[in-house]
């Protein structure tokens, strides 16, 4: 097992973004600096994790040069590749068309640089975000941090593993089937899905019949991911969500909490159930009250999720040409994004019917909520797989079966728009992370934020570069 990160002696030492922000603040180091040591943590391990799919260093020194200010004024970040930035192209993960430039940033990266973040690039994804690992057919896989044999788990996981590797302390994700949340259970991440609305989104993603995406970030601290909502809401407010706020501590409240062991019609391993009933007990010792429950989901989700996935598969593939211009080449999809158009194609007299129960589950949750303050399960179920396991280039079948095997728990709060955060609470047999998940209602971040302080304290989060990856 092959172990890989950058921490070290520089600039950014051990610090998180919150940290890092401070130093700067307070003179300790310039922007420069912070942003050279990023570059370098970046060259030191991307021949080792395959992460970056643009990288654009003269850039981030110009506006390190130049910073534009905001709380996290000089700290180093990258763009997940399914998102515009200015200057940079958007591949989307895919050999299908080629990018050119983007002329101005979309209206995510507009809001998200506006906190004062130097991109140093973007981060490799799966083709346009379909799957589960990031193994691309011609340019390789995106490898863990913690095991480069292994997955670094969903779409953004180019993001995931540079943050968890030390090259930066924060990155952009999204998550419309557990992109945020799967990575950062693979990695050892705080992964937050916030709830739908709450971020400034791009155009594309706005336009969705049911909007099962949600943009965010991946940290190695719980104080990072509540620093980023907070200033993200001085940049762009969703009137229609009470604010965030800043999300400091704990809360004194003690919630009712239900778990969930198994997906409507998939079981987990053992080793992850026995962990998500451990955390559960930690919890009861932390005082909530906490009760066993069955998935408070209808039979139907699985299937009707993977065919409105499917839809927006068939989407990219027949209109590619309009949306990526006169470079795209449709036989050049890989075989996810090719057989679930196929499967569109088989049941597309079905998508009406399963697109509105999709949009119904946001009641059926609120519902739920209201017995229940928060819902934990496992972020997924098994342990993060080896690469080759989800490649890409294998027939589409068993494809699919092994990826709704392993992304059994996420999908649920991408249709109900419900917030949703991974934990890196658990461990593996073999040492590795297993995230743990935990839902709330519409609007209830700060209700989680919460409660990740509290196991944050109680549980300190593994660190790739302690010993044996321990705190």
């Amino acid at each position: 097992m092959t172990r890989v990160h950058a921490f070290g002696d520089d600039a950014l030492g051990d610090l998180d973004a919150v940290g890092l922000a401070g130093a700067i603040a307070r003179g300790d180091l310039s922007i420069p600096e912070a942003v050279e040591a990023g570059i370098a943590r970046v060259e030191a391990v991307e021949p080792a994790l395959n992460a970056v799919a643009y990288a654009d260093f003269d850039r981030a020194r110009a506006e390190a040069a130049e910073p534009r200010g905001g709380f996290f004024a000089g700290v180093p970040t990258f763009v997940k590749d399914n998102v515009d930035v200015a200057g940079m192209p958007t591949q989307q993960g895919c050999d299908a068309f080629v990018s050119q430039p983007k002329r101005v940033d979309g209206d995510f990266a507009r809001m998200y640089l506006a906190t004062g973040l130097v991109p140093l690039g973007k981060t490799q994804l799966s083709e346009f975000g379909f799957s589960a690992s990031a193994e691309h057919p011609r340019l390789g896989a995106v490898r863990n941090p913690w095991d480069t044999a292994r997955s670094a788990g969903a779409s953004s996981a180019g993001s995931a593993a540079l943050v968890a590797a030390g090259a930066v302390p924060l990155a952009h994700a999204n998550d419309g089937g557990g992109s945020i949340r799967i990575p950062a259970s693979a990695n050892g991440l705080v992964g937050l899905k916030p709830t739908r609305g709450r971020l400034a989104q791009d155009r594309l993603t706005r336009s969705m019949p049911v909007r099962i995406v949600s943009d965010g970030v991946v940290t190695r601290s719980v104080r990072d991911t509540a620093a980023f909502l907070r200033e993200s809401e001085k940049v762009y407010r969703n009137l229609k969500l009470a604010p965030v706020g800043d999300i400091t501590r704990p809360g004194g409240a003690r919630l009712r909490i239900a778990v969930v062991s198994r997906s409507v019609n998939r079981e987990c391993t053992d080793e992850v159930r026995d962990e998500t009933f451990r955390v559960a007990g930690l919890l009861e010792q932390l005082g909530h009250h906490v009760e066993e429950v069955d998935p408070p989901i209808p039979s139907t989700f699985p299937g009707d999720f993977l065919l409105y996935w499917a839809m927006l598969s068939s989407f990219v593939v027949r209109t590619g040409r309009r949306g990526f211009g006169p470079t795209w080449d449709a036989g050049r999809v890989d075989n996810l994004t090719r057989g679930l158009d196929r499967h569109l194609t088989r049941h597309s007299h079905r998508l009406p019917l399963a697109t509105a129960r999709l949009a119904r589950s946001q009641r059926l949750s609120a519902r739920f909520h209201t017995a229940y303050d928060v819902v934990l399960s496992p972020t997924v179920a098994a342990a993060t797989p080896r690469i080759g396991h989800l490649d890409p280039t294998q027939d589409y079948e068993t494809l699919i079966e092994r990826l709704q095997e392993w992304v059994a728990f996420t999908p649920l709060q991408n249709a109900t728009g419900d917030p949703a955060v991974s934990l890196p609470l658990g461990r593996t047999r073999d040492g590795l992370p297993l995230g743990m998940m935990f839902g709330a209602g519409w609007g209830r971040e700060a209700t989680l934020l919460q409660l990740a302080y509290e196991l944050e304290e109680a549980s300190p989060f593994a660190r790739i570069h302690g010993p044996d990856g321990h705190a």
